[in-house]
């Protein structure tokens, strides 16, 4: 980056969207340090948004009242969303503090981090650590690999599944197993997706969380996975992988700001 890069603004569910008993406070914080050890001297600025979004309007204000690199491009700072796909009430609270802010402030929000190959990689890295994906490849394919039919659980609605089918089909062609894209907080979807998987000839399913991590409530995950008898792998967290997606986010809105000015 740019030694006069505007500030970069790693906005997270905060509540409601927080899932209950979850604090996203610490994912936040090791992608931040992980973005900053990549970017040194990038202004970096974390935020936790709910429905009043008051914590972003509170950080972006006080950027605004900072001398803050960017001023000459007309943007003092990007907010990029740690989403791994669309979620629209979450994305309108991101815009609605934006709006809310004070004249001082220039911002600009980013795309939701996925869908993307690199999401599709971090989905492989969290199944390998967990014993359920082997990492070994050849010609871009997984060798073999534990399960043999995989779910990608995901929040944020109708259009949060059908953009990942995106990401599905590009975790399929990693591990080349079949690989369908489910809600996760819409009741028994799981254990139907792991029951057709089966009746397709999946003896080994699993579960792979493309989530962050503070928007899913991990008792309601394990509970599914119990009820799918289906064995589940970590949310993706701090995944190394997500610093790339953040830098080209935060790029590309970057660029759409210059082409509006």
């Amino acid at each position: 980056m740019p030694s006069d890069a505007p500030a970069l603004v790693l906005a997270a569910y905060g509540a409601p969207y927080l899932a209950p008993g979850t604090s996203g406070a610490q994912v936040v914080a090791d992608l931040a340090a992980l973005t900053e050890a990549a970017h040194p001297g990038l202004t970096i600025r974390t935020a936790q948004v709910g429905s009043d979004a008051e914590g972003l309007v509170t950080v972006l204000t006080a950027l605004g009242a900072e001398s803050v690199p960017g001023q000459e491009i007309g943007v003092n700072a990007v907010v990029v969303p740690l989403v791994t796909g669309p979620h629209p009430e979450f994305e309108e609270a991101l815009r609605k503090a934006v709006a809310g802010t004070p004249a001082t402030v220039s911002a600009v929000v980013a795309q939701p981090l996925g869908p993307h190959p690199t999401i599709a990689q971090a989905l492989h890295g969290r199944l390998t650590e967990a014993g359920l994906a082997r990492a070994d490849r050849v010609r871009l394919l997984t060798m073999v690999t534990a399960a043999d039919g995989v779910i990608v659980a995901v929040t944020g609605g109708d259009t949060a599944v059908n953009d990942a089918e995106i990401t599905s089909v590009l975790l399929a062609s990693r591990l080349a197993v079949p690989v369908v894209p489910v809600l996760l907080d819409g009741g028994s979807g799981i254990a139907a997706a792991a029951a057709q998987l089966r009746h397709s000839g999946s003896a080994r399913v699993a579960i792979a969380p493309c989530v962050i991590g503070p928007e899913v409530d991990l008792g309601l995950l394990a509970g599914a996975a119990t009820e799918a008898r289906a064995e589940c792998a970590e949310p993706i967290g701090a995944h190394p992988a997500l610093v790339q997606l953040i830098a080209l986010r935060y790029a590309e809105a970057l660029e759409r700001a210059w082409a509006a000015e």
